[in-house]
């Protein structure tokens, strides 16, 4: 069922159509351009409540990715002695947990939104997609915070920015674009299972180690990167470090698939949210 608002003039109230579906590809999308104001609130919302009472602040999203690239450092870097295609290992680890530490985020916050927010679900109507979108969105704050941090920590090692770089917004939506089509299938799922919530942390963590983080995808063998590349996020963080070093070429199988994977998981998280969405009031 879908709700439209019809226009109205000074001389007649606003009229709210209700109608039924029109099939299984109406995803009444035009619902979420009229929301736009209630996503920015919901986003803002997010935002706030991440960094209230907290005594440091937005400091946290430098020092989360800091730390983790300074143990893996410690580890991969020094004992392991892994490469790094000639840039030095903190900065190459870094380009690495940068974009997956976004991700990783945005899925956590978007498959379990609906839960942490069955109160407003319950109680008014507004288009459920915008929940996962601004889950999605609101992360980003942080990750502008810590690319910051990058760009320092690159001039300090001494290594050039180059045009390249204007590549980077393009593959954060893409990364955007993942994280919201596995939210759209995890979410409804943990609204009726709430196993989801307690399986994720694990899920992301068993995937961070199969994405090239720590390691260049160079060390995978090359007759088997096709296979490696069915991951989305390996496409995303060599083309984030392609575009931030601007050394070398993008690895473009990599990123042929990543689209590929992506369209489908977004188009049929689509339609799936959308069939699911019905019932999130009874069900939460």
């Amino acid at each position: 069922m879908s709700l439209a608002e019809a226009p109205a003039n000074a001389a007649s109230p606003q009229v709210t159509e209700i109608r039924p579906d029109r099939g299984l590809f109406d995803l009444d999308l035009g619902a979420v351009w009229r929301y736009r104001e209630l996503l920015l609130v919901l986003t803002m919302r997010d935002i706030q409540v991440l960094y209230k009472q907290a005594a440091l602040g937005a400091a946290w999203a430098i020092l989360q990715p800091l730390f983790a690239v300074v143990i893996f450092t410690i580890i991969f870097g020094y004992f392991a002695h892994m490469p790094s295609n000639g840039i030095p290992y903190p900065v190459f680890a870094f380009a690495g947990v940068l974009p997956w530490t976004y991700f990783a985020e945005a899925v956590r916050r978007s498959s379990t939104g609906l839960v942490n927010d069955a109160e407003l679900i319950r109680k008014i109507y507004f288009p459920r997609l915008i929940m996962p979108l601004a889950n999605v969105v609101s992360p980003l704050l942080d990750f502008c915070i810590a690319f910051v941090v990058l760009l320092i920590l690159m001039g300090f090692y001494g290594i050039a920015i180059t045009p390249k770089l204007l590549l980077v917004p393009p593959l954060m939506v893409v990364a955007a674009l993942l994280a919201l089509s596995i939210g759209l299938w995890l979410g409804p799922i943990n609204v009726r299972f709430r196993d989801i919530k307690h399986t994720l942390p694990f899920i992301i963590q068993i995937w961070m180690y199969a994405s090239p983080i720590v390691y260049p995808i160079t060390m995978v063998p090359q007759q088997w990167q096709w296979a490696y590349s069915l991951n989305p996020m390996v496409g995303v963080i060599e083309g984030f470090r392609w575009a931030v070093f601007g050394q070398g070429e993008p690895h473009f199988t990599s990123l042929a698939m990543s689209g590929v994977i992506i369209t489908i998981l977004l188009a049929g998280g689509l339609v799936f949210f959308r069939r699911a969405e019905r019932t999130f009031a009874d069900v939460i």
